[in-house]
């Protein structure tokens, strides 16, 4: 099976876990970023078959799909930072829309069986009304991220109505998950990775939004929805009378504020006292509200959520901890998994 974004902090998760499982993965992504530290420590150069290239690159990423001509595609690449969305809004849009289309056409072309599409709950219209946003809901976006969210389900939809639609069973699908966290994280202007860094250096933390509300769950959660769905369309078990869509995110009770949120990380950490500071001056629009209705998932999939507020906080402080312990960190990647599991 071949999955995208490889090298970023869902990618490796997935690649790690399908590797565990006893997949034969072939990824492709950019090469890791300077700072990042989930590929190098999960050992996946060695684990999978890496491809580096840049999904924009049309020719090159088919080369790779026709040679390797896998079972399923996971698709996760993507520009993952709403800053850097309005800093770089081309390359945003290039990757995220045009990169994504390269995916699908690939798919297409080379007669690939399955393959599950992964975008962003930022894909519907978010009016900061207080709801929680289902697969039918309309989508669309205020903001250069959030609307090259929506640009990617509105071509998956049309490539899978154009393509994929009369077949007995869904065997395309795409996937749209809430605000996710977890160990190994480390881009620059997200939430958990600032926390960290801040606690580590002994510094403020700059909170942009911390009024603003998003699902949290941990990273597992919207990873074993994905792996759900990949094994249900694997098995011809799912009826085409379905819409190809499916969200995943926490139960209500863990949508909380960026404050919220960070407080919780911090008290984890035992560092009840450290400094938060308001950036009064950021620039950026993101929504306040944000919950999605996983009442699909549930009844069609029999998947839910596993993980409390508490515990997905507990997890996310257990392994930065055990990373900046210098601890085997596959041995304990591979603990999180199987306590997840057994929860």
């Amino acid at each position: 099976m071949l999955v995208t974004g490889t090298t970023g902090f869902k990618g490796s998760w997935l690649a790690f876990w399908l590797q565990q499982l006893g997949a034969k993965v072939i990824g492709v992504s950019l090469k890791p970023e300077r700072d990042a530290i989930l590929f190098n420590n999960l050992e996946l150069k060695k684990r999978i078959k890496q491809y580096f290239l840049d999904i924009r690159n049309f020719k090159k990423l088919n080369y790779i799909v026709k040679k390797e001509k896998p079972d399923i595609i996971f698709h996760l690449a993507a520009q993952s930072i709403v800053s850097e969305s309005f800093k770089n809004p081309l390359s945003t849009f290039q990757t995220n829309v045009l990169g994504s289309t390269n995916i699908l056409e690939c798919y297409r072309i080379n007669n690939i069986s399955k393959l599950v599409f992964i975008t962003s709950d930022k894909c519907y219209l978010n009016l900061d009304k207080n709801k929680n946003y289902k697969e039918t809901d309309i989508l669309g976006g205020l903001d250069n991220y959030s609307s090259s969210k929506a640009s990617a389900e509105l071509i998956f939809s049309s490539y899978f109505n154009s393509y994929f639609k009369n077949k007995d069973y869904l065997s395309t699908v795409s996937a749209r998950a809430g605000n996710v966290i977890g160990g190994g994280d480390m881009k620059i202007n997200r939430i958990v990775p600032d926390i960290i860094k801040s606690l580590f250096n002994n510094e403020s933390l700059i909170l942009r939004n911390p009024k603003a509300t998003r699902p949290w769950q941990h990273v597992l959660e919207p990873l074993s929805g994905y792996l759900l769905l990949g094994h249900k369309i694997l098995h011809k078990k799912l009826n085409n009378r379905l819409l190809p869509s499916w969200n995943f995110g926490p139960e209500t009770k863990n949508c909380k504020s960026v404050g919220e949120i960070s407080r919780k990380v911090i008290n984890s950490w035992g560092k009840i006292n450290h400094r938060i500071k308001i950036d009064k001056k950021n620039l950026y629009h993101e929504s306040k509200l944000l919950s999605l209705n996983i009442q699909k998932a549930k009844k069609e999939l029999k998947w839910q959520p596993r993980l409390d507020l508490k515990d997905t906080v507990k997890f996310t402080v257990d392994w930065y901890k055990n990373y900046l312990n210098d601890q085997d960190m596959v041995k304990f990647t591979k603990e999180q998994i199987q306590e997840y599991l057994d929860n």
